[in-house]
């Protein structure tokens, strides 16, 4: 270096750090929203869905699929681990057709479980039945006809809050008389038509009350799908047998060809039959229709919820000759069964049922729970109340039901033939 040239000063790097105080402050205001954010996700246990295994289930399902659809049943299942993945096919069909790669299949009544359960001893592979909630076949109508059916002798009002009842009682034997062509005027004059067609709307109303040219009949699903149907068919031929089942195949044949008329001259059913009465052109398409109690008090629990008040249009027929449907939820896999003990005993899920219309049953004894009465009875909606005098049906026997269902719907057998 010259000896003349002045020395230069190393440069230096001056780190200036913040006031304590302030970075405190600049801290505290914003840890507060994390911090709650992730106590609001850890107490409605969110926060721990994506971490905790989800087991998706694969199902089969029939009308009860409306359960497992509802969106607060989906959020329930799901912070407990569950998933359902549903495929939608009627009952009968659920046990027709291969489950194999299922984990639960949810039939809406017994025969069709009956069959599942019997074909899967037969192979030696048992499954496990859960029967978390019932649901009784009704009749749904409409005021009008309702009426009309009630001024005949056919129906009866129910007792109910008010003067205009939600509830009837239909004299089974005296509404298949009308589709026999056979009226009851007064109390023991018995009018029969010449003709074996059955009386149609126009021909019984004497008030006017409905413009309807249709036959007097109760439509149903898909007999060769639906368990509703199955079991409306089971209901018509213990009236049409004298209040009695039949004891063999050839009784069956004969009652299934005696009753069929009653049961097709309706033209072609609807797959979602409680779909089309609850729609507005319900009353012109079909004035009575084969559906489930939940599914109307479902309807009832809704409009009383958004209106304020019920659909007072709207009523229920209820058979004086009755059967109670007795869904069962039928486990092939242990995460089915793990399903089935959830959906049967757990608090919540029950009491979603019941917001749905269905009786729930009590997870301790198996009978059904008075909750729906008090739930209703609070939301100010009529409680279903069944008359004393109403007749306990007995369906035939699983066999013969099957043979009668083929015979009436021409529906192939369990091999594809007809």
């Amino acid at each position: 270096m010259p000896a003349n040239r002045p020395a230069t000063e190393e440069p230096r790097l001056t780190v200036t750090r913040p006031p304590r105080r302030r970075l405190r402050r600049a801290l505290a205001s914003a840890l507060p929203v994390p911090v709650i954010g992730l106590v609001l996700l850890v107490t409605s246990g969110n926060l721990l869905l994506p971490l905790r295994q989800v087991v998706t289930i694969e199902a089969k399902m029939a009308s009860k699929r409306d359960f497992f659809q509802d969106p607060v049943v989906e959020r329930l299942l799901m912070k407990h681990g569950f998933r359902v993945h549903i495929t939608n096919m009627g009952s009968r069909e659920i046990a027709k057709q291969d489950y194999e790669g299922y984990d639960v299949v949810f039939p809406s009544g017994q025969p069709a479980a009956d069959l599942i359960s019997r074909e899967r001893a037969r192979a030696n592979r048992p499954v496990l039945l859960y029967r978390p909630f019932v649901s009784p076949i009704v009749l749904a109508t409409y005021r009008d006809y309702a009426e009309v059916l009630r001024v005949e002798g056919v129906a009866t009002r129910l007792p109910g809050p008010g003067g205009r009842p939600m509830y009837y009682t239909l004299d089974m034997r005296k509404f298949l008389d009308l589709a026999h062509g056979k009226r009851t005027l007064g109390k023991n004059r018995v009018v029969q038509r010449d003709s074996k067609g059955g009386y149609r709307w126009d021909e019984i109303d004497r008030k006017d009350r409905v413009s309807n040219g249709n036959k007097i009949l109760a439509q149903t699903s898909d007999i060769c799908e639906s368990n509703s149907a199955g079991t409306y068919l089971g209901l018509v031929a213990f009236v049409e047998h004298g209040n009695d089942a039949p004891d063999n195949e050839a009784e069956a044949e004969q009652l299934a060809r005696k009753i069929k008329p009653l049961l097709i001259e309706q033209g072609l059913p609807s797959s979602e039959r409680a779909e089309t009465y609850l729609s507005p052109d319900g009353p012109s398409i079909a004035p009575i229709s084969v559906i489930y109690e939940h599914q109307f008090l479902a309807h009832q629990i809704g409009h009383q919820a958004e209106k304020g008040t019920t659909d007072d249009e709207r009523v229920l027929l209820y058979p004086s000759t009755r059967f109670v449907t007795e869904p069962q939820l039928v486990a092939l896999t242990g995460d089915g069964a793990r399903l089935g003990e959830l959906v049967g005993k757990d608090p919540e899920l029950q009491q979603r049922a019941m917001e749905l219309g269905f009786r729930a049953r009590n997870a301790g004894s198996g009978a059904t729970s008075d909750e729906l009465t008090r739930f209703l009875s609070e939301r100010k909606i009529p409680v279903p109340t069944a008359s004393s005098d109403d007749t306990r049906a007995v369906l035939p026997s699983l066999p013969l039901l099957e043979k009668m269902i083929e015979i009436v719907g021409d529906c192939p057998d369990r091999t594809g033939s007809r």
